[in-house]
């Protein structure tokens, strides 16, 4: 993130450095083209204001808090909004806690309670499907509706196609879901990425000559399983490899994984946090009939992975 980047949890009052802020709102997970447009909007009229904007989004997922656990495939990390806000050029970011008393307060009393009073916003820009307020009573027209009264402006941002249809992150998970890359990178602006710290697992990669990075991706994550070509990042430097997502039905062994061989590396990344750029789906997860039939296969998944990556121009050690 930039130097000067605000961050607010819950505030009671407006935070330093977001007076009179333009917020874009909303849960933006992915930060999708969809939800990029709106922060544009919001960037763009703050720096007619003078003013400064910023996100303002809510943690849990309301899904996930009616449910009382985590139910949704997450696209976005909440760790990682804030950092690709301030690419996008925000000035801060402010979390509210999406607990009963949010869920339970109406429409009104959120503008007037949150809005207004705690945080004194300046102007509000929000997506044409957005809803607030207890259950979802208010709309982006009753919220222009309540700025005119109170005295902020609102401008509700138009559908963002992608050339498949309205960009949205369920139709991303979608796509996900069904091992289609290509139709989520469309709707991110982005490959699709997950990071977490590596977990020491069986060792049983390293045994069978392809030693791998693990990392056990969220229970709600429903990336279909398979083998992809993807990049792996650690401490601002890029590999080629090659990642299997799945249960391992060849070895029996059991809740799903994510493991990442690098290619052309050998080093200890054991507790070390590392990210995972999705290029290319290469495969289905398949159970062979013995483990020198894995271990083929596997080497033939390398020299895929490799060859999708040199042509994406992916394929040398990026530092």
């Amino acid at each position: 993130m930039t130097d000067g980047f605000v961050l607010a949890a819950d505030p009671m009052a407006p935070p330093p450095g977001l007076e009179r802020a333009v917020y874009a709102i909303g849960n933006f997970d992915g930060l999708h083209l969809g939800h990029r447009a709106v922060i544009a909007r919001a960037v763009a009229i703050a720096k007619e204001r003078a003013a400064p904007s910023a996100l303002l989004t809510f943690e849990p997922h309301p899904a996930d808090f009616f449910a009382g656990r985590p139910v949704v495939f997450r696209l976005t990390p909440p760790h990682d909004k804030a950092a690709i806000g301030a690419r996008l050029g925000l000035n801060g970011l402010v979390l509210m806690a999406f607990d009963a008393s949010l869920a339970t307060m109406s429409a009104e009393a959120f503008v007037t309670e949150v809005l207004v009073h705690r945080l004194a916003i300046g102007a509000a820009v929000v997506g044409w499907d957005f809803h607030f307020g207890k259950g979802r009573a208010g709309s982006a027209a009753t919220l222009a509706e309540a700025g005119l009264r109170h005295g902020f402006g609102v401008e509700i941002v138009a559908k963002v196609e992608d050339g498949a249809g309205v960009v949205s992150s369920s139709a991303i998970r979608k796509a996900l879901e069904q091992g289609d890359l290509a139709a989520a990178a469309r709707g991110l602006g982005r490959n699709y990425s997950v990071s977490g710290e590596v977990i020491s697992g069986q060792r049983l990669g390293r045994t069978l000559g392809v030693p791998t990075a693990n990392i056990a991706l969220p229970a709600a994550n429903r990336l279909a399983h398979g083998i992809y070509a993807v990049v792996a990042r650690v401490e601002g430097r890029a590999f080629p490899a090659v990642a299997s997502f799945g249960t391992r039905p060849t070895i029996g062994a059991g809740a799903a994984l994510l493991e990442v061989h690098l290619l052309d590396f050998d080093g200890d990344l054991y507790g070390r946090e590392i990210e995972v750029e999705f290029i290319e789906r290469i495969r289905d997860e398949l159970k062979f009939d013995s483990v020198p039939a894995l271990v083929a296969e596997m080497e033939r998944d390398k020299e895929r992975a490799r060859a999708i990556l040199e042509s994406a121009s992916l394929g040398g050690n990026r530092i």
